[in-house]
């Protein structure tokens, strides 16, 4: 069968209704797209394929949110602060923890990852967002006119088999650029275009620590070095692992590197799951007898979704660089602005690789207080594309700019800016590449989004 057969064979939409928008992906920066062009009057369909939404802070287990402010105002607007008061007020946050953590401070908090994934059913419910779980995209169907190319529908997969979907807009939120790379969109892939692959981590949740006597810092790269000095780790590694606190005896781990693991292969990301599970319990066992507070901590839980770094990336209109970050540059057109530290995590155990990462991490790669840095809107739009956009992990970023803004807030603010741009498009006929973006700020200001540029452009960065 070839595929235009397959497409005429698959013209089933198992949804309620037609949809003006798909959104490929229901972790945070999906989920929040799908619930901005939602609320702004677009029917939305969101496919997601785990269980829930929330992505990394849900099925990661990254349930710790930081850098939503520079220590003098906020980074953050709109739906990311409306998703934190609401966790705040539900006493789902870090105990002694409240707005401030979102209005000003670099400080960052824990959360219940459980009633993370609640309140995103419940948002998107109020909004009509139509939720899919348990179901992928696998195939676009993409047309070209002249040198601008358009996508007509995607085929999903579900339990029901496979189906397709027209839409007249879409947003590729899978982190891994699937959509994307599907619809021939060039991307950038870790290991392929780049000389080394960040090492993901398979996060795990921890109950029974003791918060009034274990402390992060200065305690934890002590301890971690004479456990590398005993031969305790199977691994040296000297990286300082994550337990952040989430509620009053709980935390999550982020702990444990899973070296040269490419994301985009199924057998190697089969195997690091397997590995990841034996790290947290190693990383257990040494929270136990190196860190005071932490001697009857439990494994309650590691993670269904695995907590990758870096896959693939697209070629943009625009792509944010390390020298955009070290100016601390701001756009006329950007719809967000974000503070994160350069966060690239060490390629291997070798002393090369943790002097670099902690020169980079806390002295050339983080901004200082009251700096920050501007996310220019083309970031978001594959190179040539009419109704298509990125946001999250897989925006058009260089290496390091990427360990920046991956982080969750950030994929949350490029999320309302996706989900409200394929809007503006499907009311105006504007394509993706050639929006007008003072439009777009506007309308994200009316959303609460945080843009202080003083002058907008009616084109984008390029």
């Amino acid at each position: 069968m070839n595929r235009e057969e397959f497409y005429t064979l698959t013209r089933r939409i198992p949804v309620d209704h037609p949809c003006d928008l798909v959104v490929a992906g229901g972790g945070p920066a999906g989920t929040v797209a799908a619930i901005a062009a939602a609320r702004l009057g677009s029917s939305v369909l969101l496919v997601e394929a785990t269980g829930a939404l929330g992505g990394m802070g849900t099925g990661g287990l990254v349930s710790s949110w930081y850098c939503m402010g520079n220590n003098v105002h906020t980074m953050v607007g709109g739906i990311v602060v409306e998703i934190c008061q609401i966790l705040y007020e539900r006493g789902a946050i870090e105990p002694g923890t409240g707005p401030e953590q979102w209005q000003r401070t670099k400080r960052g908090f824990g959360f219940d990852p459980e009633a993370l994934k609640r309140l995103l059913d419940e948002l998107c419910a109020d909004a009509e967002v139509e939720v899919r779980f348990a179901t992928r995209v696998v195939d676009a169907e993409v047309a070209r006119t002249g040198t601008m190319r358009r996508v007509n529908g995607v085929v999903i997969h579900s339990i029901e088999g496979f189906a397709y979907v027209p839409a007249a807009a879409f947003i590729d939120a899978t982190g891994d650029a699937v959509l994307s790379d599907l619809c021939g969109v060039a991307c950038r892939s870790a290991g392929r275009d780049t000389e080394k692959i960040m090492p993901p981590t398979l996060c795990a949740r921890i109950t029974g620590v003791d918060y009034s006597r274990f402390h992060r810092k200065p305690d934890q790269q002590p301890a971690v070095d004479q456990a590398v000095q005993d031969g305790f780790f199977t691994q040296p590694d000297r990286h300082v692992p994550g337990l952040f606190r989430t509620g009053e005896s709980d935390g999550i781990l982020n702990a444990g590197h899973l070296f040269n693991l490419d994301a985009l292969s199924v057998a190697p990301l089969s195997a690091g799951y397997a590995q990841g599970r034996r790290l947290a319990a190693e990383y257990l066992r040494f929270f136990q007898e190196y860190l005071a507070g932490c001697e009857h901590a439990h494994l309650a839980a590691t993670a269904p979704l695995m907590g990758v770094r870096e896959s693939r990336r697209i070629v943009g209109e625009y792509e944010l660089t390390w020298e955009d970050f070290v100016a601390r540059r701001k756009f006329p057109d950007q719809i967000g602005i974000y503070c994160k530290q350069i966060d690239v995590h060490v390629y291997d155990t070798s002393p090369e690789e943790y002097a670099r990462f902690e020169s980079e991490f806390d002295q050339a790669g983080r901004p200082a207080d009251g700096e920050y840095y501007g996310i220019p809107y083309g970031i978001l739009v594959p190179r040539g594309f009419s109704n298509l956009w990125a946001a999250g992990r897989c925006v058009s970023t260089d290496v390091r700019v990427n360990g920046s803004l991956r982080d969750q807030p950030g994929c949350m603010l490029m999320g309302q800016a996706a989900g409200t741009a394929a809007v503006q498009h499907l009311k105006t006929g504007q394509p993706a590449c050639d929006l007008d973006t003072h439009t777009l700020v506007q309308t994200l200001r009316a959303q609460g989004a945080y843009l202080p540029q003083k002058e907008c452009a009616t084109s984008m960065t390029r």
